[in-house]
């Protein structure tokens, strides 16, 4: 009898992971672009002349990536995310670390998204000081050295906290901006302009689009299970 009762009680909290959209994932996906409608701006010159191991890396000149329109008018670097609709604690962290590179004395990825609890692994590929400047405002804050190439660290944000700034103090063209996030239903623009959110439970979703220069846009957005729906911000 006891056995027949906890087969019956797993069934049941199968079904509501099931039906919640937590852990057994969605069908929908939500894609499209990021346009700027304006005249790009002009994007800076950065000077490595300060550390020859950042300057001799480069065969060529470096520029801000603080705003870059790809050649079909899109923007680069604009992170999307669903701020409103995705049931809280329905999707547990990833063990793999999402990474964040110092490279040519430049972070990469300029801007990225990790989720609440996942590893975040910060590595010096340069044989030059880097020390990593994280500044958010709920998170805990911190500033660690690497001095040697092939130096790790890792960390790990345990509240949702939108475009937290990283900088190198050493070299102070380095920027950076993470964003942490409760769910998987996020990403950043590439040479395209284009995102895409797959995975999604059948829902009406509110968007965001976050360009560290010109703000944020939203959006709302429904779909049905299975259904690929294309949306457009433009700032």
């Amino acid at each position: 009898m006891r056995r027949k009762v906890l087969t019956s009680t797993l069934g049941i909290l199968t079904f509501l992971v099931t039906a919640s959209g937590g852990y057994a994932g969605g069908t929908a996906v939500i894609k499209g672009s990021v346009k700027l409608s304006s005249a790009a701006p002009a994007a800076a010159k950065i000077k490595m002349s300060a550390d020859p191991v950042c300057q001799q890396q480069h065969t060529g000149a470096v520029s801000s990536e603080e705003v870059v329109v790809n050649p079909n008018g899109t923007l680069r670097h604009v992170f999307v995310y669903v701020k409103d609709g995705v049931q809280p604690g329905a999707y547990p962290a990833p063990k793999e670390a999402v990474v964040l590179d110092q490279g040519g004395c430049l972070y990469t990825p300029h801007v990225f998204g990790v989720q609440v609890g996942q590893p975040l692994s910060i590595q010096n590929s340069d044989s030059t000081l880097h020390n990593v400047n994280a500044q958010p405002k709920v998170n805990k804050k911190f500033n660690i050295a690497q001095p040697v190439k092939g130096m790790k660290t890792v960390k790990i944000f345990d509240k949702p906290e939108m475009a937290i700034p990283f900088k190198c103090n050493v070299h102070p063209w380095m920027a950076a901006f993470g964003h942490a996030v409760e769910h998987p239903f996020f990403g950043v623009t590439d040479e395209n302009g284009s995102f895409a959110l797959k995975g999604l439970p059948a829902g009406t979703y509110t968007l965001e689009a976050w360009h560290e220069k010109f703000g944020a846009k939203s959006q709302s957005v429904t779909v049905a299970d299975g259904e690929s729906k294309e949306i457009a911000f433009t700032f």
